[in-house]
């Protein structure tokens, strides 16, 4: 893909060399929190036998999996990064009857390959930290879920009150320590995750985004925090 912003760059090569051990280590590295908040989100969509949902920023595919056993439904599975993908790819070839209801698809979530209103609900994860235009990317996103359809997003959030100092400990000392347990690349991730959280919530604080995802067109919006705040579940649905 040609004419990646600096900061799309930088993320693909942050993780470029991460997906043989992602699913573990970030389940170990967010005390295990991470599956508890995708099982949320999964859960917040609603779809129904063989409908179509669009998986975006699908990484090695928890969430598409997720998506097809729960519900039944066909996913396609989109993400930037090559590596991440033939993570995923490698996961299906090993369940032949996952592998015949997820697409895999390499492509932006800023200019989606996808007719409008082409699926029936969308989810996103850990997607708008790397973008540069979070409100039009969300425009973008909606605009090829059809109507009724349901979108639904996992985020890493701030802690509120006296939880906001130990998480930022954690994030700026205990992460990077752990991750260079694992790894050089897993310690650049985790000296590279808190700051990349917080710069997200200080150019667009919580209620900024809720409007942005408004200004999009979905409908309902509602924002759930879990785990003291470390996460947050966002879902609404696409109005007419």
């Amino acid at each position: 893909m040609a004419n990646r912003s600096p900061r799309k760059q930088h993320a693909l090569e942050l993780f470029e060399e991460l997906p043989a051990r992602y699913d573990e280590l970030a389940a170990a590295l967010s005390f295990f929190q991470d599956p508890r908040w995708r099982r949320a989100m999964v859960g917040a969509v609603g779809a129904g036998a063989e409908q179509r949902v669009l998986d975006v920023a699908a990484g090695t595919g928890l969430v598409s999996r997720a998506l097809v056993e729960r519900y039944g439904c066909r996913v396609v599975a989109l993400d930037q990064s090559a590596p991440m993908l033939a993570r995923a790819g490698a996961k299906l070839a090993a369940d032949p009857a996952l592998a015949e209801r997820v697409e895999l698809v390499e492509g932006q979530a800023e200019a989606l390959p996808f007719g409008d209103a082409e699926f029936d609900h969308l989810t996103f994860t850990y997607l708008l930290r790397y973008v540069d235009d979070p409100a039009a990317t969300l425009r973008e996103l909606a605009r090829v879920v059809r109507p009724g359809g349901r979108v639904a997003c996992l985020e890493f959030c701030l802690p509120r009150g006296v939880w906001l100092w130990p998480w930022r400990l954690y994030t700026r000392v205990g992460l990077p320590a752990l991750g260079r347990l694992a790894s050089r690349q897993w310690f650049e991730a985790g000296r590279f995750l808190g700051p990349s959280i917080e710069g997200l919530y200080r150019d667009y604080p919580l209620q900024r985004q809720l409007r942005m995802w408004e200004e999009a067109g979905i409908d309902g919006v509602t924002a759930r925090r879990m785990s003291l705040g470390g996460g947050i579940v966002i879902w609404g649905t696409v109005g007419d």
